[in-house]
């Protein structure tokens, strides 16, 4: 499970530091990279785009309208989505800034997975910050029957968000963006932004800045979601056998109503949550206890420990109203039945590219295709996830067991690696026991059908 919303995160300085007058130390370190705001500087000054040809050069110290600056686009959040949705549009050759309220590297709660579907949609690769890469699936129901699957090819790599965050913000500088870090931004108006005493505009505006975020806050966007919940928290291989979870992604199915729980492996230790609906909250620290208890893990060992709420959408949120647009957690984008938003924030940023650069070329007056895009495209996997969420819920025993069957495994395979659209694409011996899981989720009322019927050609 991965979310942003953390439940107990404080504000941070309202200083705004430019990337370029200000290097970043664990970044060049790390990358060996110089400071790449400054060759964007000395390679670029203009945006290319109509709209923003007014826009003033970078660098100008004096400006009307109490110093206003101007961008092409400006991006709020610096995570998953934020970062990738600045260097998709960045190396389109648009004039980007990135505010980010924290300062790098920052941790968020996250289970920190990263399925081959998720990795298709990013524009480069994340080799530097892989700490582990996953080939094997153990699940069990309520610790007690279990089942063990192994595939031919990875099903994902384990990273950390404070790495991965990090990696991804200095991608998206080093194609051009402008990053800001310790960048709070405190009024949102239309394109424009107030980040302390001053105000920025741009001809579009992404929120990326996570499920209590000020620009959905601010402009009404995004407001309709459910919520989950989960706790996590760190274990050290100095607390556990690193052998027993090598490669391996361990699900815990009947453990906690709307969820489960999860050991996964890390660079030197493994991550254990547990999460499911959000009125579960109370009853989350005993669980993961429980959890803990059943993995020979002494509860007192689990260190970095948090819980945050799990945004998913309702089929009226509204992602994208004229220039500005959502992305990632921002817009509820979690996966309802897995609580994973990794996937979902990269294919935000890619396809709210495509919208943003539409508006900025002068073909679309606004970022709405975005949210007919990207409803279209979510359909499949969101209203399948609703179904077995509330399934597993009603019928546990019937869904795991139908879950274990042969034939269903090269469907996962297929839909981890993001080779199927949803589970309706099965085909062959995979269909049998995809229409039986179908089957449960209608007998459990089939809250994915909203889903389905809204993306449906008009």
């Amino acid at each position: 499970m991965c979310g942003r919303g953390s439940l107990w995160l404080d504000g941070v300085s309202l200083e705004v530091v430019m990337a370029s007058a200000q290097p970043k130390p664990d970044f060049e370190r790390r990358w060996g990279r110089e400071d790449s705001n400054l060759r964007r500087l000395s390679r670029r000054v203009y945006s290319p785009f109509p709209l923003a040809a007014r826009a003033h050069p970078q660098g100008a110290a004096n400006c009307s309208l109490g110093c206003l600056e101007r961008f092409d686009a400006i991006v709020v959040g610096a995570g998953p989505a934020g970062s990738t949705t600045a260097y998709r549009l960045a190396r389109a050759s648009a004039r980007v800034l990135v505010l980010e309220r924290a300062r790098f590297p920052r941790d968020k709660p996250c289970g920190g997975g990263l399925t081959e579907r998720a990795l298709r949609q990013l524009p480069f690769p994340v080799d530097p910050v892989v700490e582990e890469t996953v080939d094997t699936l153990e699940a069990r129901l309520r610790y007690g029957a279990r089942f063990e699957r192994r595939s031919g090819s990875r099903l994902a790599v384990m990273t950390q968000r404070r790495r991965l965050d990090a990696y991804l913000a200095e991608q998206a500088v080093a194609a051009g963006a402008e990053l800001r870090e310790g960048a709070r931004v405190t009024a949102v108006e239309g394109t424009t932004v107030r980040v302390g005493g001053e105000t920025l505009t741009g001809e579009v505006l992404i929120g990326a800045d996570g499920v209590n975020g000020v620009v959905g806050r601010s402009l009404d966007l995004g407001r309709d979601h459910q919520h989950g919940v989960a706790l996590e928290g760190n274990v050290s291989y100095a607390d556990v056998d690193a052998r027993r979870y090598a490669r391996r992604l361990v699900l815990e199915f009947g453990v906690v109503p709307g969820g489960y729980g999860w050991v996964f492996p890390k660079g030197d230790h493994v991550n254990v949550g547990v999460g499911g609906w959000e009125r579960e909250g109370p009853t989350l620290r005993a669980k993961l206890a429980e959890l803990c208890g059943e993995h020979g893990i002494d509860p007192d060992s689990v260190t970095d420990l948090r819980g945050y709420r799990l945004p998913m959408r309702r089929p009226s949120a509204v992602l994208a109203r004229g220039r500005v647009a959502l992305v990632g957690d921002a817009a509820g984008l979690v996966e309802p039945l897995t609580g994973d938003g990794i996937y979902e924030a990269f294919l935000s940023a890619k396809l709210v590219t495509d919208a943003a650069l539409a508006v900025l070329e002068g073909s679309e007056a606004g970022l709405e295709p975005y949210t007919a895009a990207l409803t279209r495209t979510l359909a499949p996997l969101v209203s399948a996830g609703w179904g077995a969420k509330v399934a597993l819920d009603r019928f546990p025993t019937l869904m795991f067991s139908v879950a274990r069957l042969g034939p269903l495994w090269p469907v996962v395979e297929k839909l981890v690696a993001g080779e199927l659209r949803g589970p309706s694409d099965a085909r062959g011996l995979g269909r049998a026991p995809v229409r039986l899981l179908a089957a449960l989720a209608h007998r459990a009322g089939d809250p994915g059908r909203p889903y389905r019927t809204q993306a449906l050609p008009s």
